[in-house]
């Protein structure tokens, strides 16, 4: 029998051949989560740039409709969905200290509640920006486990065919399947380990970006109301 890959996965065991389908099909979608967080991310950076430039320039200008009006179009940009959050609690805050509602408690926290506004989507916008990452944490940890576990049985094929007087042709390709499983499952959980790792250290920054606008926005709260 010929060591190639064919007539390997032709004489495979059918439970390592079960294992490395199953591998590879995390793969597949490992690889379908890292396109997709790619584009997600590059857009959002893209986008948050702009829109910081853009609301650095309205606030200095007291334009805060018009930066409310901005953050709507951002539809990409973690940044602009938080301060539109933000700024429609401000805008919302300002109307409601000049009238009296029919319950009408006194005066309310106007920097408390356009805090409160940004903290709620922040946490929803980070939870967003995790999506997929706990998929390739779980493959980066699990897949070389189950590689083992590929590679065992067919060691104890190969133990099995040793017991009967096989040769080198028989036993070789037990102990390539085996070879193969191990190879598959740690091929997978590398990229996943990479990629979990990568998009972990820019969730970050986005998080920085996130808590810093909001705070820079709360000071200018402050400031408009003294």
């Amino acid at each position: 029998m010929e060591f190639d890959l064919v007539s390997i996965w032709t004489h495979m065991n059918i439970f390592v051949k079960v294992i490395t389908i199953g591998m590879l099909g995390m793969s597949v979608w490992s690889f379908y989560v890292i396109f997709e967080r790619v584009l997600t991310f590059g857009a959002a950076s893209q986008q948050n740039l702009r829109y910081v430039q853009q609301l650095g320039e309205y606030l200095r200008q007291h334009r805060v409709a018009d930066a409310h009006t901005a953050a709507k179009s951002m539809t990409k940009s973690p940044v602009a969905r938080v301060m539109e959050s933000g700024l429609g609690a401000l805008t919302q805050g300002r109307e409601a200290l000049t009238k009296s509602g029919p319950s009408d408690v006194g005066n309310f926290d106007l920097v408390d509640s356009v805090n409160r506004a940004l903290e709620r989507v922040k946490e929803r916008e980070t939870s967003d920006l995790r999506k997929g990452l706990p998929f390739l944490a779980t493959v980066a940890s699990s897949t070389p486990f189950i590689g083992l576990l590929g590679t065992v049985i067919g060691i104890i094929n190969a133990f099995q065919l040793l017991k009967g007087g096989g040769t080198i042709d028989t036993i070789g390709p037990a102990i390539a399947e085996a070879l193969i499983a191990t190879a598959v499952g740690l091929g997978v959980a590398i990229i996943a380990a990479m990629a979990f790792n990568y998009f972990t250290a820019r969730v970050e920054k986005f998080v920085v970006d996130l808590n810093d606008v909001s705070s820079e926005f709360v000071d200018y709260v402050l400031k408009e109301g003294r």
